[in-house]
Order: structure tokens, then C-alpha cells, then sequence
């Protein structure tokens, strides 16, 4: 049960509340217990008929009465602080899950779909509200009517308290069963619900690819396998539940039985009055009830602690990206970049960089090129810190990145990827997103810079208007712009840009490069793209191939190189013109008219 002592100590804030919670169930278990006592008296009383008048009447349902009203005040109380407690703890947990994600390096994202880390975030985080709201305050009141109804009952007649003990070691046997069968029932049902969730939210994002290709059936199968195996886990532990639950009635039963037969065989051999036969069978139905639900709380216990341990493998996982003790503030930085021997890999066996060693001078213009696979966004990675070197260091305006905090690094830097990520609000809210307090007219003059002006003045509420998820309501070109507008506000003084304009037009790359190039001089501006009128502008172009620096130079200095260079531009050239040859085949055929390399 550790995971559910993780969630008690994590708990802990409200443990002074949580306590009083229980404190309250005690007085109300033992308010319970009076109830038997009194009419067990008043039946000896009304039987021997000494004092037995309409004052002993009027006093024992006074009695009664301020007895339940108390019970009856001290569950209310129990049952709102509890839940309480609960549900501030459930948004707290779920806050601190969400905090640690943050925390966690892309590297533990590799594997693992978002859907099923926002279940664990919510669902699973969801049965914590459960443990503290139902089960713990269960647990203990049934333990404390057990044992206190156990020392009343001994205290009757041993030998008849004696056959109520019984059905205990059935029950506790049969407990053990239904929780090992259960536990692992419920487990899976946990996962299961993450991968669905998961595929939900990855089929969601891509419906239109999934459109696009004619997989709704395919897609729609996949997520009915899943729900088929969820519901038939749920029927599995519906019915190991329907099974059990009875089952620990009839011990019960059994139990009763023992105790009628017992106490009426003492009764006719006069060591057993009627009223402690009334008495004891008064609180037997005491005795056994928190036991059946002890028995339940297995279920709960066991559902409270799958979620538990689905959530502390959050929690306790690896941060592999941390500010070391003693990291400094980078308050400043010029812009300079150096790789010292850096060497990486995802996997030992197979090394993605090289002892990669260059220094990137302030305020110039750095491209990275190479065939697919290579390392070119792992190296830039690098510099974010989102991931740290196997070997070697990297250094950010004369400081080790590993000596500094990530907020000061990462404040340095403006990124723009290739999978632009917009959020749900407007184009401004978007465009403001990585600078505090822009002004309406800084986020123009961004936008200005990254050629989005003009689309986004013509949008039914202008920069105003909400883009939806991920952007939806833009095409991919629009909001490439944006994501680039977004990082041009920030000012930082080094900006990355891992084919920002690939969805853009020739045109519109043309302008945002002559806009970029003026932030030069400014910013150190790190640039992977494969299109040469992207890359030739480059103050140096480093060649990436099989994880190495295999050539550095500037774009006319490589193009004659006769190297890799050489080649890709040669590639890129053939392309183009093959694509010039298929389309002035079309016009011909269609008498689309005249089309030129511009076109």
C-alpha cells in the first residue's frame, strides 16, 4: 500500500482538518453505540417494571433523540470537512502533476501519448477524492465500531461474543482473494482507460489526415477494441464484485444464526435474559455491518491504489533537466553560441552527434544543412537545454548552460519549429505569448516583421480574432507567420529557426528573410532549411552528415567545394527544374500559358 501512503503524506496540509474529520466519525461511532444500550435498558426496565413510568419513557426518547440529532450533526460535519479536504487536495494533485510534466525533459515524452498522461493527470488523480472523501473515513469508523461493539459484546456474555467471531476468519480470507483478483482487473482498466483517452486525443488532432486517407472504419475499430477490452475488464470486476459482495453477507448471516441459537439455547437454561438477548442482537447488526463494509472498502482501497500508483510514477519520475545547486542567473548574454566536443545520442548504440565543436559568433547568421536524420534539430535542442550533452558542453554567452537556470537560458532564446503550435485564443494572445507587457503596437510591428499583417488585418475580428486549436482556422503558412511574429516580439538575442518558412510561399519567404536579416547584427539567428534562398544568406553554413561537421563555409566558398554541399545544391537545382519541366508540360496541355521559374 505504499502508493496510498504516498498520497497521505503528500496530503499532509490537511492533515489537521482530515484528523478533526475523524475525531468527528468517532464521537459518531460511539453515539452509535448508545443506541442499543438505551433500548436494551429500557426493554430490562419495562420487563422487570421497577421505575418503569411515563417519566422513564419521556427521558429514554429525550435520550434518544439529542443521541441521533448529535450523530446526525457529527456525520454532516465528518462527511463536508472530508470532502473538503478532498476536493482541494484533487486540483492540488492534479496542479502538481501538471507542475512536474513541465519539469520533465522531451526525452520522457518519446514514448508516451498525451491523452494517456491527461488521464493519469485527471482520472486517475480524480480517485484520490475517493480515499479521503469515503474510504479512510469508512476505514476508520468500521474499525472503531468493530472493536469498540467487540468489547460490549465480551462484555454481555464472552460465550455468545465468542460465536460472532466466527464468519472473521472467512471474511478476512475471503477479502484477500477478491483483492488479489481485483487489484490487477482494476490496474489494467486504469491503462485501458489511459490508451483510450490517448488514442481519442491523438485521433481528434489528426482528423484530418484521418479524413484525408479514409480511415474513419480503421480508426473507428481501433478505438472499439480498446472500449471492448474496457468494458469486458469492468464486467470482470463486476462480477467478482457481485460475487463477493453477497458472499460476505451470507458470513454475516452466518454469524447471526450462531448468535439466535446461542442466546436462545441460554435463554431457556435461564443464563440469558431477554433483554440481553435484545441487546446483543441490537448490536450485532452494529458488528457485522462495518465489517461487510470493510470487506467493500477492499474495492475502493484497491481502486484508490491503482490510481495512486499510476500517479506517483509521475511524480517520482527522472528530471533529467534541472538547475544544479548553486545555477546562476544569466542576467546578460551577447548572443554567442560554442559547442565543445558535444557528443549525444537517444539511444547509446546509436550516436546521433559527434564531438561537434564551433563557435558561433554574436549577432551572425548560422545555417544548418544536411540530408534528413542527420542531428540538425537534436543540435539546436542542445542549446534550448531540452536536452543536455552525453559529452562535451555547451555554451551560451561565455556560460556553460549547465551553470546557468533554465528560465535565464531559455529567456535568451526565441525558437521557431517547423510544427508550428498555436493556442486556443486570439492571434494577439498568441503573438504576445513569449514577451511580458507587449503593447498592441509592438505585437503590429511584430507581426510587421514576419509578413503576417496583412492576413490578419483581413480576419473577421483582426487580432482578435480566436484561431482555435492548434491554429485551425489558419493555413499552415499563416501560421508559420504567426509562430515567427511570436518570436520576433520576444527580442531575445539568439533566434532559431528550424524551417520556419517551409509552408510559406517564394515570395513570402523572400520578404520574411529580408525582414529576418535585419534583426542580424542584433541576434545570433541559427537557421535549418533545405531551401538555398533561405540558407545562402548565411554568414556560415555548417554541413551536418552522420552526426558530424563535415563542412563549414559560407555559401559560395561551399558550392564550389565539390563536397556535400555541392551536391544537395546540385540536388535541389534538378529538382526544380524537373518541376519546371512537368509544369510547362501541363501548360501545354492546358494552354495554362507561359510559366517561368518564378512561377
Amino acid at each position: 500500500m505504499d502508493s496510498i501512503l504516498y498520497m497521505i503524506k503528500l496530503a499532509r496540509k490537511y492533515w489537521g482538518a482530515i484528523v478533526f474529520s475523524f475525531i468527528l466519525v468517532l464521537i459518531a461511532a460511539i453515539l452509535t453505540l448508545a443506541t442499543p444500550l438505551l433500548i436494551s435498558r429500557l426493554m430490562a426496565l419495562i420487563g422487570s417494571g421497577d421505575g418503569f413510568d411515563m417519566t422513564a419513557v419521556v427521558t429514554f426518547s429525550v435520550t434518544l433523540s439529542a443521541t441521533f440529532v448529535a450523530r446526525a450533526v457529527c456525520k454532516f460535519l465528518s462527511f463536508y470537512i472530508s470532502h473538503i479536504c478532498a476536493w482541494r487536495f484533487v486540483p492540488w494533485l492534479t496542479d502538481l502533476i501538471y507542475a512536474k510534466l513541465q519539469r520533465l525533459s522531451m526525452r520522457f515524452y518519446h514514448d508516451r501519448q498525451t491523452g494517456e498522461l491527461m488521464s493519469r493527470a485527471v482520472n486517475d488523480a480524480r480517485q484520490m477524492e475517493v480515499l479521503f472523501a469515503h474510504s479512510l473515513p469508512d476505514l476508520m469508523s468500521s474499525i472503531v465500531i468493530v472493536i469498540l461493539v467487540t468489547g460490549v459484546l465480551f462484555t454481555i456474555n464472552p460465550r455468545i461474543a465468542a460465536l460472532t467471531v466466527v464468519p472473521i476468519p472467512l471474511i478476512v480470507i475471503s477479502s484477500k482473494i477478491f483483492m488479489k483478483r481485483v487489484g490487477p482487473i482494476i490496474g489494467a482498466n486504469m491503462k485501458l482507460l489511459g490508451d483510450l483517452n490517448g488514442s481519442l486525443q491523438d485521433n481528434l488532432s489528426g482528423i484530418k489526415e484521418i479524413q484525408a486517407f479514409c480511415q474513419e472504419e480503421r480508426e473507428l475499430r481501433k478505438i472499439s477494441e480498446i472500449d471492448k477490452k474496457y468494458s469486458e475488464g469492468n464486467i470482470k470486476w463486476s462480477l467478482n464484485t457481485s460475487l463477493f459482495t453477497p458472499f460476505i453477507e451470507l458470513l454475516t448471516s452466518l454469524g447471526t444464526i450462531f448468535v439466535i441459537a446461542g442466546g436462545g439455547y441460554l435463554a431457556l437454561r435461564g443464563e440469558m435474559t431477554g433483554a440481553e438477548i435484545m441487546g446483543f442482537v441490537l448490536y450485532l447488526s452494529l458488528y457485522y455491518q462495518p465489517i461487510a463494509t470493510l470487506a467493500r472498502l477492499t474495492e475502493d482501497i484497491q481502486t484508490a491504489r491503482a490510481g495512486a500508483k499510476r500517479v506517483v510514477e509521475i511524480l517520482d519520475a527522472y528530471e533529467e533537466i534541472v538547475d544544479k545547486p548553486g545555477a546562476v542567473e544569466m542576467s546578460e548574454c551577447d548572443g554567442s553560441v560554442e559547442f565543445d566536443s558535444v557528443s549525444f545520442h537517444y539511444q547509446p548504440e546509436q550516436p546521433i552527434l559527434k564531438s561537434i565543436s564551433f563557435r558561433a559568433e554574436p549577432g551572425k547568421m548560422i545555417a544548418l544543412v544536411g540530408p534528413t536524420g542527420v542531428g540538425k534539430t537534436t543540435l539546436i535542442s542542445l542549446i534550448e537545454r531540452f536536452y543536455d550533452p552525453v559529452e562535451g558542453r555547451v555554451l551560451v554567452g561565455g556560460h556553460d548552460i549547465r551553470d546557468v537556470t533554465l528560465k535565464s537560458l531559455r529567456g535568451h532564446i526565441s525558437i521557431i519549429l517547423q510544427d508550428v503550435f498555436l493556442f486556443n485564443g486570439t492571434v494577439a494572445e498568441n503573438i504576445a505569448y513569449g514577451a511580458d507587457d507587449a503593447s498592441e503596437e509592438d505585437v503590429r510591428a511584430a507581426a510587421r516583421i514576419a509578413c503576417a499583417d496583412g492576413f490578419i488585418s483581413e480576419l473577421p475580428d483582426g487580432y482578435n480574432t480566436v484561431i482555435g486549436e492548434r491554429g485551425v482556422r489558419l493555413s499552415g503558412g499563416q501560421k508559420q507567420r504567426v509562430a515567427i511574429a511570436r518570436a520576433v516580439l520576444r527580442d531575445a538575442p539568439i533566434l532559431i529557426m528550424d524551417e520556419a518558412t517551409a509552408s510559406v510561399d517564394v515570395e513570402t519567404e523572400a520578404e520574411i528573410q529580408k525582414a529576418i536579416s535585419t534583426l542580424v547584427g542584433n541576434s545570433t539567428v541559427f537557421v535549418i532549411a533545405h531551401r538555398l534562398s533561405t540558407v545562402k544568406r548565411a554568414d556560415c553554413i555548417f554541413v551536418i552528415e552522420n552526426g558530424e561537421i563535415v563542412e563549414r563555409g559560407t555559401h559560395d566558398e561551399l558550392v564550389s567545394s565539390g563536397g556535400l554541399y555541392e551536391r544537395l545544391c546540385l540536388i535541389q537545382l534538378q529538382a526544380s527544374e524537373d518541376v519546371l519541366k512537368a509544369l510547362s508540360r501541363y501548360s501545354t496541355d492546358t494552354n495554362a500559358g507561359e510559366i517561368t521559374l518564378d512561377d
